[in-house]
């Protein structure tokens, strides 16, 4: 029997699923965590060669697994995070650190882009429909141009983990379209890299990827180096997408009117939609995921983070604790508002330097409305950035709610009493690797296109808004939309 498998690469875990073409069952599962290193204020990295051994040991995991149940491993395809930066060596050996979506160190760069030279940004998002924001390869660049520029000359090659972790398996050093979208240095439409964005950040076409097509296919090449892995020599890799366009195929979310909204650490809110949009005050990402298939949207910096600083930092009580005890407060926390921000802000905002804030404060709160008023402060944030989206698509009739949140039954109520629609949930909550598996199904011709590949997605409970707690928030958004515009202005 045959099985195919998904890796997601994300920012704290590596995981791996295998499961038959008809995705009937789980055949095999691993998961290995990564570290995320902070070496100045402001930074965040990750070593390569930690990434690599928990990748070697998922798989690993994965292969001894399946062959054991006597299945095949036929393809593996990936999924990993977006706008990681890599500097590498011509034989693909890195050269430093990954430097992750959540660092901020090229902050002043993106600042540029958006004011004093704000004609050259507005160009460059037209290209890319990638924000400009400190997390993205392009502003690191930036960043590297004006602080290190010996390592910017000396670098062989740049790219991402996928790229990395590619390389080592194929020798090659190629970039699926999803991935290149969300570098800010990809012009979308042209589907090469962008003059613009090269010149603004100082590298050549030859330091970077060849671009290819997410359900692109290249054989493995077993070398000492990956024989641990226990891969056959005959399997055959589909480089996949980005986990943000994974996390919607995962879901199900393809067709019109469905919006999935993701919280792992950070969070996202997203739709699909059949051409590339662009909001004209470059709010909202526009990624590729497969031709007339594209996930637009806005990421968030603060989601499952906020609940472990509130467990951790905060109340120093378990998160089972904190989230009874927020369950014991009304919708709208008597009053009591928190503007998410403890890491800066991507979506709505694009300020890496804006802080959170607790608003109304008064005698009659406790420890049970500040856990609260946290988790709905992560919602309406996400919601504000559901408003932006609406106004380039339709407003969603349904949302499809995947990540680590969605194992709280209070929280995604939460979210169906705020938005005021259904909320369904994935039976398996592990929406990337579901994606680049649905995604090799197309890949391998076994269904023609990405709207058949959902409907093999299977779902879990749907959790219906009620009218009166829906009453309730929309009068606390307003409130909670009040109060960001006041500190906005400040």
């Amino acid at each position: 029997m045959n099985c195919i498998v998904g890796v997601d690469v994300g920012t704290t875990n590596v995981k791996a699923l295998a499961m038959p073409l008809d995705l009937s069952k789980i055949v095999a599962h691993a998961s290995a965590p990564v570290t995320t290193l902070n070496p100045e204020p402001g930074y965040a990295e990750q070593d390569p060669s930690e990434i690599w051994t928990a990748f070697e040991q998922v798989m690993s995991e994965v292969c001894r697994e399946a062959k054991k149940k006597k299945y095949t491993i036929t393809h593996v395809a990936f999924c990993t995070a977006m706008h990681s930066l890599l500097p590498m060596d011509v034989t693909g050996s890195p050269m430093g650190n990954a430097i992750l979506w959540s660092d901020n160190r090229a902050e002043a760069e993106a600042t540029a882009l958006r004011t004093t030279q704000a004609d050259l940004g507005k160009a460059i998002y037209k290209e890319t429909g990638t924000p400009l924001h400190p997390m993205i390869p392009l502003c690191k660049l930036a960043w590297m141009r004006e602080n290190d520029p010996r390592l910017l000359r000396r670098t062989a090659h740049f790219g991402s983990i996928k790229e990395f972790l590619w390389h080592k398996l194929t020798g090659e050093f190629e970039v699926d379209f999803s991935i290149a979208t969300a570098t800010g240095l990809f012009n979308e439409s042209k589907r090469e890299w962008s003059e613009k964005a090269m010149e603004y950040a100082g590298v050549r076409s030859d330091q970077l990827s060849v671009p290819v097509p997410t359900t692109y296919q290249r054989a493995y090449q077993p070398t000492p180096e990956t024989k641990k892995i226990g891969l056959d020599k005959d399997v055959s890799l589909v480089i996949g997408a980005s986990d943000g366009c994974l996390a919607n195929l995962g879901a199900g979310a393809i067709k019109p009117r469905t919006a999935t909204l993701t919280i792992g650490t950070s969070g996202a809110i997203r739709q699909t939609v059949r051409k590339p949009l662009r909001d004209e005050e470059g709010r909202l990402f526009c990624y590729y995921l497969d031709e007339g298939y594209y996930v637009v949207g806005g990421p968030t910096n603060n989601g499952g983070n906020v609940l472990e600083w509130v467990t951790e930092k905060l109340t120093q009580q378990s998160t089972k604790t904190v989230l009874k005890e927020a369950g014991t407060i009304p919708p709208g926390s008597d009053g009591l508002v928190f503007l998410p921000y403890l890491q800066g802000e991507r979506a709505p905002l694009w300020d890496a330097s804006v802080r959170g804030a607790y608003l109304h404060v008064d005698w009659q709160h406790t420890q049970a409305h500040f856990a609260r008023a946290s988790l709905e402060g992560v919602l309406f944030n996400l919601l504000s950035i559901n408003e932006l989206l609406t106004r380039q698509t339709d407003s969603a009739r349904v949302i499809h709610a995947n990540g680590g949140f969605a194992q709280s039954t209070l929280w995604v109520q939460m979210l169906a009493d705020m938005a005021g629609i259904p909320v369904r949930l994935n039976e398996s909550n592990e929406s990337g690797s579901m994606g680049a598996m649905l995604l090799t199904l197309k890949a391998i011709g076994d269904v023609k296109t990405l709207d058949e590949a959902a409907e093999r997605v299977a779902f879990g409970d749907t959790f219906q808004p009620d009218v009166e707690r829906n009453k309730s928030y929309r009068k606390a958004f307003t409130q909670w939309e009040d109060d960001l515009k006041k500190i906005k202005n400040l």
